[in-house]
């Protein structure tokens, strides 16, 4: 396992940016403070989550790795007219960079590699974008093992780098930002695969064209058995949950996991074009939302699409070869909404596009035009920073009319932040994080519609918060099914920073909600980790009526994972882990029933549906603890289920069935259980 530097952080990491553009080389990098006790919330642990020697391991889960030998696929330069940039933007603070063409590839290199290196709970975050233009060289696109001048780095925790084009191929790229497992065995690789890219979780990309020319970078290259080698015209990106990929232009071919077959348990993919093949390899489960492949190759055990052009034909439950089918595709997606994305006007102004929610869509959306969205300026933003902006500051700021831009940071908040005004966008940076310090929520909808919230982590704190977010209040009943509230990309943590307590991460009241990618977790390894410290009785709850999930990711919560009361709910792919740390089997009973669902449904629910879920089980106390179903929903024939799996991971005890009473069991010796439809 590679030793993580010191990096860099704040003012400093604006100061070198200031090197870098001005040619200057980037030389002492300042020491962070060392982390606090395990059972201390955030308030008490200012430098609790500073560089630590590497991530911790995951789950060992047990996938056969794919192999692949792709083909060449030749990109084409776009020519795009460059916006001229605007005199003055407003200040987004020290942890978000502007990259331009000015930049040598040498010098943009050298910056990502004092931004990339934060460890897995860190309190730094960064936010990069690259203007309009063309970075790097296409010279050494056919044999990357000779390629010089390319634009080539690793995509680190925290960190978050996009475009800023009105289209993805506004920024061209002519190198890689990719993602590489854990090394934990630099000799022989192959002989460690866990933890792999099992943890390589919060970073992103977005809104840029990329040809793919990939060389591994930093300590990785001086290896024996570099990691970040891949096949001339392909790009690698390793991850796990919180990992999206959104508005990309892939010109050749994607894996997505480790060179040596590494496990990785990821992943999201949204609105996105690879013109290869996509080979997914170890990844355990992996959605494919609304994009374009020229080929897929692989999968384990839940890989869901919905409406991507390319994309495998549904073999969930069927024979293949002396195994069995884990793919389930679906046409076109019912309700879809891109996220927000800041980009440069023709004019040189910053403006954020929201583009609009569609049904039954396919394929990618990369229009700007006034009929498939609204472009709103930056003038109309709040731009909130770390350390300067408070739940005061910012609650008036929305009350004044103002939309909202979170710089990256963590905003500790004595209040949640009060969303009252229908359509209000709140777009966050960088994995900006918001943690409450009076067991209060961080974020509360009024009962209105059309809320964008995108781009933000939710970390629980002590005291215990009844909820984090919340999007509208009880029986809230405004809603507009053609302008949907929407979540994009909203992660919570209850531990792993700090200890945390919330009872439900995620409470959805308003009608025609969608969620699209997100993951609540309760930590499983980090600091404030232990079954009576960082509590969590819920992950997602849903009262609401007519709410979609697309890409839902709920893991380790103590009890009932996801709850649906409202009705005509559909998720399309869920993924979910019970929690690994129940003491014993006592400790965890509904009533006389044995542990709780991972998705429930309530039984006066007459209709829904759900598409590619996802059950696994690791209880690591040394007990035989059970599971009764990892889905338990009323028999009626309105609520509908299709392509479900239960996967035994590791440990002892199992679950019993996949759904209600049906579906074989999971335990030591028996890893999968699948059952096609339900009813």
């Amino acid at each position: 396992m590679r030793t993580l530097r010191t990096t860099l952080r704040g003012a400093a990491v604006a100061a070198v940016a200031a090197s870098l553009a001005a040619g200057a080389a980037v030389t002492a990098l300042p020491a962070t403070a060392a982390p606090a006790a395990a059972d201390e919330g955030r308030t008490m642990a200012k430098a609790s989550a500073t560089k630590q020697a590497g991530p911790a391991a995951q789950q060992p889960g047990t996938q056969q790795p794919g192999t692949h030998q792709p083909g060449k696929h030749k990109p084409t330069k776009p020519k795009t007219p460059k916006p001229k940039k605007a005199a003055a933007d407003p200040d987004f603070g020290p942890n978000v960079t502007f990259i331009d063409e000015s930049w040598t590839a040498d010098r943009i290199n050298a910056f990502l590699d004092t931004v990339n290196d934060e460890a897995e709970f860190s309190l730094d975050r960064h936010q990069v974008f690259f203007e309009p233009g063309t970075y790097g060289s296409a010279a050494g696109q056919d044999d990357p093992a000779t390629a010089t001048g390319i634009v080539n780095a690793h995509v680190g925790y925290y960190e978050s780098i996009a475009g800023l084009g009105a289209q993805p191929d506004d920024v061209h790229i002519n190198g890689a930002l990719h993602v590489e497992p854990v090394v934990g065995c630099p000799n022989e690789p192959w002989a460690c695969a866990d933890p792999g890219s099992l943890t390589r979780f919060w970073r992103s990309i977005s809104n840029m064209g990329i040809n793919p020319i990939q060389r591994p970078v930093g300590e990785d290259a001086a290896l024996p058995y570099p990691a970040g080698v891949t096949e001339p015209h392909q790009m690698r990106f390793a991850v796990s949950q919180a990992a999206p990929m959104r508005r990309m232009d892939i010109q050749g071919n994607l894996t997505i996991f480790g060179r040596y077959g590494e496990f990785a348990s990821g992943g999201y993919l949204a609105n996105s074009r690879v013109s290869g093949t996509i080979v997914s390899g170890s990844q355990q489960q992996w959605f494919t939302r609304n994009s374009e492949v020229g080929a897929w190759d692989g999968g384990v055990w839940n890989m869901v699409f919905a409406g991507v052009q390319g994309a495998p034909a549904t073999n969930f439950g069927q024979p293949v070869g002396d195994n069995v089918g884990v793919t389930t595709t679906v046409g076109s997606t019912p309700v879809s909404r891109e996220a927000p994305f800041l980009y440069r006007g023709d004019n040189g102004e910053l403006s954020v596009f929201v583009p609009n929610a569609k049904t039954d869509s396919s394929g990618t959306d990369w229009s700007t035009g006034s009929d498939a969205g609204r472009s709103i300026g930056i003038s109309d933003f709040y731009v909130a920073q770390e350390g300067t902006d408070d739940a005061a500051s910012i609650n008036a700021a929305l009350a004044g009319g103002k939309n909202l831009i979170l710089t990256p940071g963590v905003y500790e908040l004595d209040a949640p932040l009060q969303i009252d005004r229908a359509d209000t966008v709140v777009l966050g940076l960088g994995y900006a994080s918001l943690t409450p310090t009076a067991g209060n929520a961080v974020v509360e909808v009024g009962d209105v519609a059309g809320v964008k919230i995108a781009g933000i982590t939710a970390d629980a704190n002590v005291p215990e918060s009844e909820t984090l977010i919340q999007v509208g209040p009880r029986g809230a009943a405004v809603s507009d099914a053609a302008d949907p509230t929407t979540l994009t990309d909203v992660f919570v943590r209850v531990g792993g920073p700090w200890a945390g307590k919330a009872v439900t991460s995620i409470e959805v009241n308003s009608p025609d909600t969608l969620l699209d990618h997100i993951w609540a977790w309760r930590g499983d390894h980090g600091n404030g980790i232990g079954w009576d410290v960082n509590t969590g009785a819920h992950g997602v709850v849903v009262n609401g009526d007519r709410v979609t999930a697309t890409g839902l990711f709920v893991e380790h919560y103590q009890e009932e994972q996801t709850i649906w009361n409202g009705e005509d709910g559909q998720t399309l792919f869920y993924q979910n882990e019970i929690p690994y740390d129940v003491p014993n089997q006592a400790a965890w009973m509904d009533g006389d029933r044995l542990g709780y669902a991972a998705y429930r449904v309530a039984d006066d629910v007459q209709n829904h549906s759900a598409i590619g879920t996802g059950t696994y089980s690791f209880f690591n106390q040394g007990q035989d603890i059970r599971l009764e179903s990892g889905i338990q929903a009323p028999d009626t024939p309105g609520v509908t289920f299709r392509s479900m799996t239960a996967i035994f991971l590791n440990g002892s005890g199992g679950i019993n069935h996949v759904i209600n009473g049906t579906g074989g069991s999971v335990q030591q010796g028996t890893q999968r259980a699948q059952v096609v439809s339900y009813p």
